[in-house]
């Protein structure tokens, strides 16, 4: 290495040529590891060598002056940050060539993914993905997992928070789950670039259905002519079940005899058992021989209901009511045990609730005891 010189562009072209059949590597003192090797026939190209291992491996950048010295520091930055890392980088170069891009990870991830408990992603969780993807991803979908950096996900983030930043929160957390599964899968080596970005903060909705406006809400849902959509928005009020369980409820799963409906897996992992009580008790029996499998069928290709979004807004409108939506309904059945007196963990028992956080929210929602005690 006694042949170290600034690259510049008047120094490679001043550079002596070997004797025939000969050749000379020049080295950069600027930047470990970056050479260039110049042959008898005027051929410069530049490379970077380094021990990785114990082992002495040439990694070929370009050759000049199709690429310029910038071009060539920059690259040998690179290599050098993978040689830091532990990776090879011919081994990694090679890899390159069939190296698998963002589109071709993502189909994997949503095909292969398990949870902690060995559970494939419902289809929920598959659609949720899919339109996140489509909407912020897919523009990156040709591009290889390496080529990604920590800045590109924090532009993005940065770029949908000014508008949505819970939406910008769960795109980051999905990228960063997708490399995460790249790595376990050995598809991917080196940082996660969508991890250790700062989330949005974000307001945790507290919207239920008040007293004054309960009698128009109950008038506007009797009056729903849909049947099935009447009984569906009631149920989930009575149960306080999630929405995709109660899209999703089968007969097999309930006993009216006993007034229990066993859920057999829900968005926490666990089985749940609702009580019903003897109002929901009676809607169910009402419905009884509308559907082999499904307590509320639907047209698509799931066979049962899905996301009435239509419906909802028509009960609305008649009651009279904005900013209220479907997963509201679980709030407010929480909210009105709460209210009534029922402790903090017979609220969580009856919403299957795994943390006391999560239920602590019901006991400040009402303003109720406040006013009375003031």
């Amino acid at each position: 290495m006694s042949n170290k010189i600034n690259f510049t562009k008047t120094s490679i072209e001043t550079l002596p040529l070997p004797d025939a059949g000969k050749r000379a590597d020049h080295w950069d003192i600027k930047t470990t590891g970056l050479a260039l090797r110049v042959t008898s026939s005027g051929v410069k190209t530049f490379c970077v060598l380094r021990k990785v291992g114990g082992v002495l491996e040439r990694v070929t950048l370009g050759r000049y002056p199709d690429m310029t010295v910038e071009m060539a520091r920059k690259e040998a930055a690179r290599i050098n940050a993978l040689i830091a890392q532990g990776i090879n980088p011919n081994s990694d170069a090679r890899a390159l060539k069939t190296e698998t891009t963002l589109q071709e990870l993502f189909d994997d991830f949503l095909k292969n993914r398990r949870n902690r408990r060995g559970a494939y992603l419902s289809e929920k969780t598959k659609r949720s993905y899919r339109y996140d993807f489509g909407l912020y991803l897919a523009k990156w979908g040709n591009r290889q997992l390496s080529k990604f950096k920590d800045t590109d996900f924090g532009k993005l983030h940065t770029e949908i928070g000014k508008e949505h930043p819970t939406t910008a929160n769960r795109v980051i957390a999905m990228a960063s789950s997708l490399f995460g599964y790249a790595a376990e899968r050995k598809l991917f080596r080196g940082e996660n670039p969508a991890q250790g970005i700062k989330k949005f903060p974000e307001n945790k909705r507290e919207r239920f259905i008040q007293a004054d406006e309960l009698p128009s809400f109950f008038k506007a849902v009797t009056e729903e002519p849909n049947e099935t959509i009447r009984d569906y928005i009631l149920i989930s009020l009575l149960t306080g079940a999630r929405r995709s369980n109660v899209q999703e409820m089968q007969w097999v799963q309930l006993h009216l005899d006993r007034a229990e409906w066993r859920i057999p897996t829900t968005k926490n992992g666990t089985p749940q058992t609702v009580t019903l009580s003897p109002e929901a008790v009676e809607i169910l029996r009402a419905r009884q021989g509308c559907n082999e499998t499904w307590v509320f069928p639907g047209t698509g290709a799931t066979g049962h209901l899905v996301e009435p979004k239509k419906a909802w807004k028509r009960v609305l409108e008649r009651a009279g009511l904005d900013n209220l939506r479907l997963h509201d309904l679980r709030r407010t059945l929480g909210s009105w045990q709460a209210k009534t007196g029922a402790i903090l963990a017979i609220v969580g028992k009856s919403l299957n609730h795994k943390s006391v956080n999560t239920t602590a929210i019901y006991a400040r929602l009402d303003l109720d005891p406040v006013r009375e005690s003031v």
